[in-house]
């Protein structure tokens, strides 16, 4: 392959020069101007439209809204800004049980959104030897400050008058009583339907109206907490809590055992395919362990969705345990397949010519010291731009405003502020989308995708082109090469091929993004109709989602080496992919033979750093800073997926050396 990139750049009729210096100027340097510009512009134009798309989210989102829920005056629990401030009242507690019951029926009219809530500190639980009560916010002819009213834990009733206590005893409140026991989950307080016979028998004494002790009113919490919508934003919210855990293990370890397994390439070469394989399968089988552990099959640490202390006798299930227990399965096949992949490596390790690769790389890495330096240039600028990612994916997902619902409930609750029973607004509050929200958020994550394969593109044909330049002028120019031809490929990257890079870093994700699109659309039909799905249909689906994954795959590899192309030649990113198809057609027996198991060992190393990212990022999560009090993240599952897969990408960036 060099002697046929040396030709192709050379038939121009490079010009001559003085010794090795001059000749790979010929090489590297010749027939070069901008290409591909209208897709820098575009790529431009894309982040100024991914800015004013992030302000949208900054201006109209507040994150308080992914973790905490609105109570019936639409005030986020938690938020300082409410009415009367709730900064240290952040649980969601529905006051009137019959609502709650009523809102669970099949043919209701109302919605559990629309039930009466406030927020407290820690749900309440009923009395051993009476009856206690939860108050209204005080207002009105109620003179006590909120201080006073958390203090007397939220009760009030013995301050009402008799118009205010008739009412009461109708679940009109202002007072409710506290009839069944609840938990804490996920900042919501859900019922266990096993209501306090002496309360109950204390109310029924005092003639309140009946209750509902149907086992729908510890159901219909429940149901509304495990929406998928509303497991989705707690995820989202798990990324704001667990900032320090990606800055350590999706940022900090993976450059630091990044550059550790460069420098262990340059000094043990030979035993470093035997190190990669054995790490792989122990990180495997370490993050299995973990995962096993958080879904409750191995030891006494499972997950738990109940946030403080709880009833050991009731077991409160969710979602995000079902993702665990699906992670578990998962990573167990990925064991399993890692440990025969590895059988099959081993002997194809004993061969000598298998590592010949890591062997030049090594060489290369020795002789071009600026190699191992340059990929900190794309990391720090891809770490700002996931900084300020992040950041705007917390906005846009909590993005929206919060409005009144247009409910059918027929309800009426005591007014303080009025001084009597009102029956004209009693429908909740809910954050109201606007109805492009979903597309900006595709945009957004459409953007993110664009910009790292963007900057793995660039870090890639910079290593390509000094890697070129130290080939073909390889002692000639020894006193320049260390930092100079690292230097200079930088210079033409930035001056001539910026364009070519952003195209085709545009089709790795365009082709990545149909596929993810292909694929939903494929299960959504299938969740529709899953039984009228023809074995044909069932063929044809297979089908396409294999070809488009081998599209995708094939995409990668011959972008790959069109940016080898592009740094060497200075040509376009469709004339460099058509050369770089024809040179690994025309030697794809030299390749099958030299660099697939090097391209094994480095895709392994890459994995054993996201697997170490993974790793720690499970150890700092089960610390008490994350399991208890307001940084508790609803599972550990979000931010290990996210360490990993920046682990990998940072991985990618130097191992592209």
């Amino acid at each position: 392959m060099r002697g046929a990139l040396g030709r192709d750049a050379s038939a121009g009729g490079a010009g001559g020069g003085k010794g090795g210096d001059d000749a790979a100027a010929g090489i590297i340097r010749h027939d070069r101007k901008c290409r591909d510009l209208p897709f820098l512009a575009l790529f431009a134009a894309f982040w100024v439209a991914m800015i004013v798309n992030s302000s949208f989210g900054f201006n109209q989102g507040s994150p308080l809204r992914l973790t905490y829920g609105l109570d019936y005056k639409g005030n986020i629990c938690g938020s300082k800004h409410g009415d009367p401030d709730l900064s240290e009242l952040d649980v969601r507690y529905w006051v009137n049980p019959n609502q709650v019951y009523q809102s669970g029926l099949k043919n209701s009219t109302s919605d559990l959104a629309d039930a009466k809530s406030i927020c407290l500190m820690e749900c309440p639980y009923p009395a051993e030897d009476g009856l206690n009560f939860v108050c209204d916010y005080p207002e009105g002819d109620i003179r006590l400050s909120v201080d006073d009213w958390i203090d007397r834990d939220y009760d009030y009733f013995e301050y009402l008058t008799p118009d205010m206590r008739n009412s009461s005893l109708q679940l009109q409140g202002p007072c409710y009583p506290i009839i069944f026991p609840s938990i804490n989950v996920y900042w919501s307080c859900q019922f266990i339907a096993r209501p306090s016979n002496v309360s109950l028998k204390h109310w029924q004494q005092m003639g309140g109206v009946s209750i509902d002790e149907n086992m729908l009113i510890d159901k219909t919490i429940h149901n509304t907490i495990n929406y998928k919508s509303s497991v989705l934003k707690r995820y989202v919210a798990d990324i704001g809590k667990s900032w320090p855990v990606l800055i350590v293990c999706g940022g900090l370890l993976p450059l630091f055992l990044s550059l550790i397994w460069l420098a262990m390439i340059r000094y043990f070469v030979a035993g470093m395919p035997w190190i990669t394989v054995i790490l792989f399968n122990a990180l495997v089988i370490s993050v299995t362990t973990f995962f096993y552990i958080k879904a409750g099959w191995i030891g006494n640490d499972p997950l738990t969705v109940v946030i403080g202390p709880s009833d050991p006798y009731v077991s409160i299930g969710g979602r995000e345990i079902n993702h665990l227990h699906a992670a578990a399965v998962l990573m167990t096949v990925v064991m399993i397949i890692a440990f025969l992949t590895s059988i099959a490596i081993v002997r194809r390790i004993l061969i000598e010519t298998s590592t010949t690769v890591l062997k030049v790389a090594a060489k290369v890495i020795g002789e071009v010291h600026a190699l191992i330096i340059f990929p900190v240039v794309p990391y720090f600028a891809l770490a700002i731009i996931y900084m300020f990612w992040f950041a705007a994916t917390l906005y846009l997902f909590s993005s929206g405003q919060v409005l009144q619902n247009d409910c059918n409930a027929e309800c009426c609750s005591f007014d303080l502020k009025l001084g009597k029973v009102n029956c004209d607004s009693c429908c909740g509050y809910s954050v109201h989308y606007a109805p492009h929200i979903g597309i900006a958020i595709l945009f957004h994550l459409f953007g993110c995708y664009w910009a790292t394969q963007f900057f793995i593109a660039c870090s890639s044909t910079v290593i390509a082109g000094s890697v070129a330049s130290y080939y073909w002028a390889r002692g000639e120019i020894s006193h320049d090469i260390p930092f100079h031809t690292v230097v200079s490929s930088l210079k033409r990257l930035l001056r001539y091929s910026l364009g070519s890079v952003a195209l085709g870093s545009l089709v790795v994700s365009s082709v990545e993004w149909v596929r993810c699109i292909l694929k939903a659309l494929r299960r959504r039909l299938k969740g529709v109709d899953s039984t009228g799905e023809s074995r044909l249909g069932k063929t044809v689906s297979s089908s396409s989602h294999c070809c488009l994954g081998c599209i995708d795959w094939t995409i990668k590899s011959v972008n790959r080496n069109a940016y080898i192309v592009i740094a060497v030649t200075g040509k376009g990113f469709c004339k460099a992919s058509e050369l770089a198809t024809g040179l690994i057609m025309n030697n794809i027996l030299r390749i099958g033979k030299v660099n697939v198991i090097g391209d094994v060992i480095l895709y392994l190393g890459k994995l054993c750093v996201s697997l170490s990212s993974a790793l720690f990022a499970f150890l700092m999560l089960d610390t008490h800073k994350y399991r208890s009090a307001h940084n508790k993240i609803s599972s550990p599952l979000f931010p290990v997926l996210l360490c990993w897969a920046l682990g990998y990408m940072v991985a990618q960036l130097f191992f592209g050396v």
